[in-house]
């Protein structure tokens, strides 16, 4: 059998494969994404819930749904996910960020299938999921069409697509690059780059091209007086986040 094509780019995997054991410190180089996280959380929980007519106060209200979590780095996600009864398999094509994710997951009493993989392997082996969570990945590979379309193949019709990424401005380099990067040295240098921001406007379309249909793009706004994150419907001006559907 011909070997998928990846859109994976080596130089991206390698930047987060030299911050692998950093994940799960809160003060450590993956601190911008341990804030954001109850953000990312609220707004992934209540766009599954209203999609699968699901009760978040409900025990376990993912039950019965196959998530995947590409991209899923050290498992920030594929955690709560998994807390919420969703069936998670964790992928990333970082080597190094699988083993650091399988330990966190025993030591917190989760199973969770993670696997050293790419979105394009998975779709060529027929993998078929209810939801897809793409969350800070389509800003790191190569041909972010191509990598949306494997998303999409990789959902059963009617499954929910979220995505998440950085807009292209200077707000955003300011705040994203110069702010993360060297200001504040959340980031190691280099950890983005800004050409490869993609704006709302092209995202939506790279979704539609993909064969997806857009049900919402958000906001994740932070504010610097109070130290946190929130969802705007109408701020998407540096993070956002979009949810699709695959037609049934």
């Amino acid at each position: 059998m011909q070997a998928a094509e990846t859109t994976v780019d080596p130089s991206e995997v390698a930047k987060f494969e030299a911050m692998a054991a950093e994940w799960w410190d809160p003060a450590g180089k993956f601190k911008p994404l341990h804030m954001l996280n109850p953000c990312r959380l609220d707004y992934i929980t209540r766009q599954i819930a209203a999609e699968f007519d699901r009760d978040l106060a409900a025990e376990a209200p993912f039950k019965g749904l196959r998530l995947l979590d590409i991209g899923c780095g050290g498992g920030l996600l594929s955690e709560p996910m998994a807390r919420l009864g969703a069936e998670v398999v964790g992928a990333d094509a970082a080597e190094r960020n699988i083993p650091v994710a399988r330990i966190h997951a025993e030591q917190s009493g989760l199973e969770i299938d993670y696997r050293h993989t790419t979105a394009e392997a998975l779709a060529e082996a027929g993998e078929q999921f209810d939801v897809v969570l793409n969350m800070e990945v389509v800003e790191h590979v190569a041909d972010p069409l191509a990598y949306l379309t494997a998303c999409r193949a990789l959902l059963k019709p009617g499954g929910l697509h979220l995505c998440s990424t950085i807009n292209r401005n200077p707000k955003a380099f300011m705040m994203t690059i110069l702010g993360a990067e060297y200001v504040m040295r959340w980031l190691p240098k280099g950890t983005h780059e800004y050409q490869k921001f993609i704006t709302p406007d092209e995202l939506c379309s790279l979704l539609e091209q993909a064969g997806l249909k857009l049900l919402d793009r958000s906001g994740f706004v932070f504010n610097p007086l109070t130290w946190d994150w929130s969802i705007s419907s109408r701020d998407l001006s540096v993070n956002y986040v979009t949810a699709a559907r695959k037609p049934a």
